[in-house]
């Protein structure tokens, strides 16, 4: 697991915004500091050097005091296309 990012702010949609210090790829999982999956990445936004991340949790139940929390990504295993043998 890799280290994503800061939990800035609660949208109003009920999606966590992230500000990251690295880029993950749409739809890796996101983890809280337990290593319990809270979410995944839905959109990447602003500057390069820090982006925002917007993560959709998995439930209301995440949503409570993850403010100011650090969180973590585990990319996913790509299917199809991008998985080939050499």
């Amino acid at each position: 697991m890799d280290f994503l990012g800061v939990v800035e702010e609660l949208g109003s949609n009920g999606n966590l915004v992230v500000r990251g210090v690295t880029t993950p790829d749409i739809g890796s999982s996101v983890y809280d500091a337990r290593e319990r999956k809270i979410g995944s990445v839905k959109r990447i936004f602003g500057p390069v050097e820090r982006p925002y991340i917007t993560v959709v949790p998995l439930d209301k139940s995440v949503l409570k005091n993850i403010t100011d929390k650090k969180v973590y990504f585990k990319g996913e295993a790509k299917h199809g296309k991008d998985k080939r043998k050499y």
